[in-house]
């Protein structure tokens, strides 16, 4: 059976992160999801991304990581993975606020 490849792109301290992962869940955390099982180019050759190599550095002994669902910006089933980078956020690009109780719930002025 074939694994499957999930693109994950989201936000970090202003950036826009796009990574290859075998493994993704919806958290027992509220409000996060896990990614796991990271995927980074095979060196092949004397080319080297080295964005891509910052990413597979910050990343290299993390076992899971939990990022806030607000933070995602999409997640896709791909066939293979490509280069994983760091971008800065464009102005088409913006952080969305969720409130953390569930709707209805909490202080209502409105009563």
């Amino acid at each position: 059976m074939e694994r499957s490849i999930y693109k994950v792109i989201f936000l970090n301290a202003g950036k826009v992160y796009e990574l290859y992962a075998a493994q993704i869940f919806q958290s027992d955390l509220y409000g996060f999801i896990e990614v796991e099982d990271y995927i980074f180019g095979e060196k092949s050759g004397m080319i080297v991304d080295p964005s891509e190599e910052k990413l597979k550095a910050e990343f290299d002994n993390v076992n899971r990581s939990y990022i806030p669902m607000h933070a995602v910006i999409r997640i896709d089933e791909v066939d293979k993975e490509g280069v994983s980078k760091i971008s800065e956020a464009g102005s088409n690009v913006t952080a969305i606020n969720f409130p953390m109780g569930a709707p209805g719930r909490g202080n209502d002025s409105n009563k």
